[in-house]
């Protein structure tokens, strides 16, 4: 600042910064042009997606009786497990991919807007409890910020800088793995995200529920085409999009941490004992691998502070 304005005087702020922001927004003489609407090819790509399209199902679905809905619903479902067989061999590379970072000491990050990326946030928070492991390791990131989580904030991810700034806030290095999650798989702050993460070096992977979708630049280490089809409700991807979506994430996040080593058997030996469920958890465990009694297995896991992998370190000797 010095430099730039050498008689500047230079002080912390009294008043918070949004103060300062309507200030020169006040004093200004023009105002930015500012578009509301997408360019029609965009319109047009969007509308060709297969997650926009409509159900021949449920075409009379606000005339059905209640069980006829239900079934339909249920039925629907079988589209999910489908689509996930068909993935197979792509999710257990993602898997690869995202185990070989962090044992580089890579980071896992989550890149998406509406429900998508708040399913990147309920299973990156699921890790440390989990796993034991570091808030760091899984971290998302939800186009709109923290409002998204519990109110629409849908505008937010039109724009594919925004989601290259995001990327760059969060320091990511070419140690990291960034997967992106769009239904459509043509969001903008997802693709942004993901080029500006590809530029870094970072191995990037593009989960989506549209496989007719239009290959854009920034270049994919890996895509996945969740394939359900035209939705119940048209358009509204948290149905069988959203439950494809979950249940992909569940196998990459948790296949990752057992080639990681913190699973015994089908054991979570990592898990924080954070809760009197989960202590209880943990003294079964310890119960059941090490062949004593379960109150000799609390005692050894209170002297240990609740580390239930030193407990069982030491029982291996």
């Amino acid at each position: 600042m010095k430099k730039t304005l050498p008689d500047a005087r230079v002080a912390n702020s009294e008043r918070a910064p949004e103060f300062g922001a309507a200030w020169l927004a006040a004093e200004m003489q023009s105002w930015p042009e500012i578009h509301t609407e997408a360019a029609p090819e965009k319109i047009d790509d969007l509308a060709a997606a297969l997650t926009e399209q409509r159900n021949p199902r449920s075409e009379n679905l606000d005339g059905m009786k209640t069980q006829d809905f239900v079934k339909l619903f249920v039925d629907e479902e079988k589209f999910v497990g489908e689509a996930l067989h068909a993935a197979i061999v792509d999710l257990a590379r993602a898997i690869e991919l995202v185990a070989e970072s962090m044992r580089k000491g890579g980071r896992l990050f989550y890149v998406g807007a509406g429900s998508s990326g708040r399913l990147g946030v309920l299973d990156a928070s699921e890790i440390p409890p989990t796993f034991g492991a570091s808030p760091e390791l899984v971290q998302s990131i939800i186009a709109g910020g923290a409002t998204a989580l519990h109110r629409s904030v849908e505008g937010a991810e039109d724009e594919g800088s925004n989601g290259a700034l995001a990327i760059d806030r969060r320091g990511i290095k070419d140690v990291d793995v960034v997967i992106g999650i769009t239904a459509s798989g043509r969001t903008p702050f997802v693709l942004g995200a993901l080029a500006r993460a590809k530029s870094l070096g970072a191995k990037t992977v593009l989960l989506s529920c549209n496989p007719a979708r239009e290959s854009r630049g920034g270049g994919i280490d890996l895509a996945i085409d969740l394939a359900v089809g035209p939705e119940i409700l048209t358009g509204s991807t948290r149905l069988k999009a959203g439950t494809a979506t979950k249940i992909a994430l569940n196998i990459i996040s948790t296949g990752a941490m057992v080639a990681l080593g913190k699973v015994r058997g089908n054991l979570m030996i990592d898990l924080n004992t954070s809760s009197t469920k989960l202590r209880d958890r943990a003294t079964r465990m310890v119960v059941e691998l090490t062949q004593c009694d379960y109150n000799s297995a609390r005692t050894q896991l209170e002297e240990s502070g609740w580390d239930l992998r030193a407990v069982l370190k030491k029982a291996d000797k």
